[in-house]
């Protein structure tokens, strides 16, 4: 009643609700770049790159080009790089390409050609540098350390 913001920013609070995953059948062939902010059920084949947030890349499936998400499940063919925090290739999986990856874990049977490679996933607030403060150390390098008082000896 007495505030200064409008009916709208009030709706958009109201949190979101996750859209069901985009699948693409078996008999379906997509030429071209697949990009979508939820999850992506492939069984047909993408001659294209794929940027998901959830990828699944089932056993009838043929991708040829890059993926992209948060996390790949694979248990199909995948020709072309992965980079995704999570990766996992089933036993049917048959990857021919390097793997970036936050936590992989690959099923024994599955074929992966390539080379794997951890990256780091994004650093916590707590994580960075550390900067410790020696006792008597100095604040900067220009400084002299500060000198140590030497006890004189009592004369008798």
């Amino acid at each position: 009643m007495f505030t200064k913001g409008s009916k709208e920013d009030e709706n958009n609070l109201v949190p979101k609700v996750p859209s069901p995953p985009s699948l693409l059948s078996p008999d379906l062939t997509i030429t071209g770049n697949l990009h979508s902010d939820g999850e992506i059920q492939i069984d047909g084949r993408v001659e294209g790159d794929i940027q998901s947030d959830v990828l699944i890349v089932g056993e009838t499936a043929q991708v040829n080009g890059e993926i992209t998400a948060e996390s790949v499940r694979v248990h199909g063919r995948v020709t072309g790089q992965i980079k995704a925090t999570s990766v996992s290739l089933a036993k049917t999986a048959h990857v021919l390409g390097d793997i970036l990856h936050g936590n992989l874990a690959i099923e024994q049977g599955a074929f992966l050609e390539g080379h794997c490679r951890r990256i780091e996933s994004d650093k916590k607030s707590g994580d960075g540098p550390i900067n410790l403060l020696v006792k008597g150390g100095s604040k900067n390098k220009t400084e002299p350390p500060p000198v140590k008082p030497v006890a004189e000896t009592a004369k008798a």
